[in-house]
């Protein structure tokens, strides 16, 4: 068993002591999960640079992570499921997906129950803290991820940052968002790169080398800094700069997805006290959302629904707002936070067919539902779950999974009042943010697993837009049918995020990169098409689109004063 200690930290009831329907009351435990995991296990084998961390002396890698589990206070009232949550950047965000409570960076300590859908269902419901960059807090859960050595000595390369600045700033972070920077190996290297563009596939502006240094702004001065970079010139709202240095900081990132796999290992299958979950647990599932829904497909592409003793771990999983793509998960000098960089998380395969075939090859495949919004068509990769790299075919319906788009939601369940700065990452758009709420459909979709997965009931077929009846459209088309609102801007459909084909080096295969990646051919970006209000046509429609009183659109251009106002 791959979880060698689970470290108690705290335990107390759930809720005040609340009583949930048949389920009775819950109780919260926090611990901390201690791994060991084998290099040499075929299990393992496929997260990158596992074979060069430290060992034990029994030859295994250790690495521990945050946990957090609320279950039945009486095992015996629980339904035998445990609904797992990966964490978005650190943040569990399941209460506000499922169970309808307020948003926001919540405490462990103060989890709301919103309406307790899971709970009177009898769930367990957990989280495993899988990023190692996360700088973690009472609300944020992470990884101690080991780092890569070559001979006892520190592992250099090359990585990337990405970012696109809202305000104006002379200096950033050497990370994506708040995390626990790459930092850089030398403050004076002369090969540092540092570029601009103003939109996406614009063509890029080396910014020169004695413009800008590794450095921080401290006291009125500018001071070297391995963490930090400045710019002479300052950062411009809107543009989008990209910066390839050497770092020797190789942190073994794909132990975030062994924390996941061998937390549901354990909770399902380990039989000893340690457990708190031992001889409670028929059914596993596994839910994430946006960056995790990404990630859960990573791990399947990765064949790693197995436990190292062979047994499958989840019966079904939700990836929630993932789009198409993987991520930067399982690679030297990954960045699990990072969306829009070309990289890793840009290559194919995007169908299920291709996505699965590892994990059906070494067997123990889930049953897996798919959601999506309209926010993920428009960033130009989700359709390529069911249509050809070439854009001219729908794919065949994969019979052990389900895709549905939620016609015309945004990326995270609307809200009311009306506003234009986005409550998960302070994104400003230029229009209020709309109000479709998909919350339950999500619940739908958990009721429709578990039937499918415990009783082989099989849930509705595939919804979404498809070729065949032209619900499916370029991103320019759909902006051309949009109607004539007064004061409602569109963006412009060339300076809007796609993907192309990407060539990271001769190494890729072996999850090292070469940066910038050459990118070449553009995949196809379509979206569901748009009726006479300028609503969206494919996939699941809620009452508000099929009786509307609005257009309501899952794309907003950004706000004027965040600059790149034409884009999303």
């Amino acid at each position: 068993m791959a979880v060698v200690r689970c470290e108690t930290l705290s335990r107390e009831p759930y809720a005040g002591g609340v009583e949930f329907g048949e389920a009775g009351a819950y109780e919260r435990l926090d611990a901390r999960l201690h791994f060991a995991v084998d290099p040499s296990n075929p299990a393992n084998q496929k997260i990158v640079d596992l074979a060069l961390a430290p060992r034990d002396e029994r030859g295994r890698v250790q690495f521990s992570a945050d946990f957090c589990l609320l279950r039945p206070a009486d095992p015996s009232r629980g339904n035998r499921r445990l609904f797992l949550e990966v964490p978005n950047r650190g943040r569990k965000l399941l209460s506000g997906q499922l169970n309808r409570a307020a948003g926001g960076l919540i405490p462990t300590r103060d989890i709301p129950p919103g309406d307790g859908f899971l709970y009177r269902h009898g769930y367990a419901v957990g989280w495993i803290g899988w990023q190692w960059d996360v700088v973690r807090s009472e609300a944020l859960m992470g990884l101690d991820a080991p780092l890569a050595m070559d001979g006892g000595r520190h592992i250099a390369g090359q990585t990337v940052l990405r970012f696109q600045p809202s305000v104006a700033h002379h200096t950033h972070l050497l990370a994506d968002r708040v995390h626990h920077p790459y930092p850089a190996a030398d403050v004076d290297e002369a090969g540092a790169a540092l570029t601009v563009r103003d939109f996406d596939d614009d063509a890029p502006r080396v910014i020169p080398r004695d413009r800008w240094r590794f450095a921080r702004e401290e006291g009125g001065e500018v001071v070297p800094d391995g963490e930090h970079f400045w710019l002479a010139d300052g950062f411009e709202p809107g543009k989008i700069y990209e910066l390839v240095y050497t770092t020797a900081h190789a942190p073994v990132v794909g132990c975030g997805l062994l924390a996941i796999r061998d937390v549901a290992s354990f909770l399902k299958h380990d039989v000893t006290a340690d457990n708190p979950l031992a001889g409670a647990l028929d059914l596993a599932y596994g839910f994430g959302v946006s960056q995790d829904g990404r990630l859960l497909r990573h791990f399947l592409w990765l064949g790693l629904n197995l436990d190292e003793e062979g047994r499958q771990v989840f019966d079904g999983l939700m990836p929630h707002v993932g789009g198409a793509r993987r991520g930067e998960f399982n690679h030297r000098f990954g960045q699990p936070s990072v969306q829009y960089t070309p990289g890793f998380g840009h290559l194919a395969p995007f169908d299920d067919a291709s996505l699965l075939a590892r994990q059906r090859a070494l067997g123990g495949c889930p049953k897996v539902i798919q959601t999506n919004s309209s926010a993920e068509y428009w960033r130009g990769d989700c359709a390529l779950m069911h249509v050809s790299q070439d854009g001219t075919a729908d794919l065949p319906a994969d019979l052990e999974t389900r895709i549905y788009h939620l016609a015309g939601t945004q990326h995270g369940p609307g809200t009311l009042p009306l506003g234009c700065e986005s409550v998960a990452d302070g994104a400003k758009g230029r229009h209020w943010f709309n109000t479709l709420d998909y919350t339950p459909l999500l619940r739908a979709a958990l009721v429709n697993l578990d039937r499918w997965v415990s009783a082989g009931v099989a849930p509705p077929a595939n919804a979404h837009p498809r070729l065949a009846d032209r619900s499916l459209v370029t991103r320019a088309a759909a902006l051309d049918s949009m109607p004539d609102i007064p004061g409602f801007r569109l963006p412009d459909p060339e300076k809007i995020l796609r993907i192309r084909r990407v060539d990271l080096g001769e190494r890729a295969s072996e999850g090292i990169g070469r940066f910038p990646a050459v990118e070449g051919e553009r995949y196809p970006s379509l979206v569901s098409a748009v009726d006479a209000d300028g609503n969206e046509v494919g996939g699941i429609r809620l009452p508000d689109l099929t009786v509307p009183v609005s257009t309501l659109t899952g794309w907003n251009p950004r706000a004027p004063e965040t600059g790149g106002e034409t884009h999303l």
